[in-house]
């Protein structure tokens, strides 16, 4: 009965490791469209094929446990106070694997997340709601004109509007020729884009798959983040964070265009 039993646990072991490892390509992320990109791939993958080894190791491990140690006739089972110095072995070699796979993981965040963003990078605010997304764009000036809570007005979402969605203060200079777009972020290609991610009302998270680009967006915080994509095209963006009872609704368009379609688009927007 040992035997079958660890027979058994092998088998589900390798059928799951090979089901992940030769699963069909749409099981798996979209093409991604972001100069990062392949880094968090590369790291993805890496961290993968760890987990994936040691999940095996491990159902291998308790298969020759069961049967190793399997009764015989009428042999009583005996209780083990374990081996201190095995346990400590192995704890530390786990806790060393994925204490470096966690390091090498934060490069990527860090140098979206904790550095500054290249000269000449498009400025955009995105400002999560239930349940849509809004997108702010610096006009002529290169600067965002200053927004108030207490100015937020979803009656009027023209692109613009004073105060708007996004309660730009009708007061300032600054924000006389910013620009607001509901649903749709536009950005040129090959280009640094600058974010600065807020929330209206509750945690919101800014998922867009094929940049491999995730924050969420909390309210009373600006969260600044850059990435610069590298494929015209037109993409999802969604909620990755249950915000309401339209959570599932909650989802807009990136759209990457050259740099010359992208001025095409603000000079639009700027005259509608």
């Amino acid at each position: 009965m040992g035997l079958l039993l660890a027979l058994v646990i092998w088998l589900i072991a390798i059928i799951t490791v090979g089901l992940f490892a030769f699963s069909p390509p749409k099981w798996w992320f979209p093409p991604a469209i972001s100069e990062h990109g392949a880094a968090v791939d590369r790291q993805f993958a890496l961290t993968f094929v760890v987990v994936g080894l040691s999940f095996f190791l491990a159902q291998a491990v308790l298969g020759w446990a069961v049967w190793r140690y399997r009764a015989r006739g009428r042999e009583r089972a005996t209780y083990s106070h374990g081996n201190t110095r095995l346990e400590l072995i192995w704890t530390g070699i786990t806790a060393v694997i994925f204490i470096l796979l966690a390091f090498m993981g934060q490069r990527v965040w860090a140098q979206l997340h904790l550095n500054e963003a290249p000269p000449g990078s498009v400025p955009i605010e995105v400002t999560g709601q239930q349940f849509v997304w809004n997108f702010r764009y610096a006009g002529a000036d290169g600067k965002f004109g200053r927004n108030d809570p207490t100015l937020y007005n979803d009656e009027d979402n023209s692109p613009t509007a004073r105060p708007g969605p996004v309660g730009i203060d009708p007061q300032d200079p600054a924000g006389k020729d910013d620009l607001v777009s509901v649903g749709l972020m536009v950005i040129p290609v090959n280009r640094p884009v600058s974010v600065t991610l807020r929330a209206k009302d509750v945690t919101h998270s800014f998922f867009v798959p094929v940049l491999r680009f995730k924050q969420d967006a909390v309210p009373g915080m600006k969260i600044g983040m850059h990435f610069t994509a590298i494929k015209e095209g037109r993409y999802e963006i969604v909620c990755a964070e249950v915000c309401g009872l339209g959570h599932h609704r909650m989802r807009a368009f990136l759209e990457v265009k050259s740099q010359a379609d992208y001025e095409k688009w603000l000079a639009e927007k700027a005259a509608q």
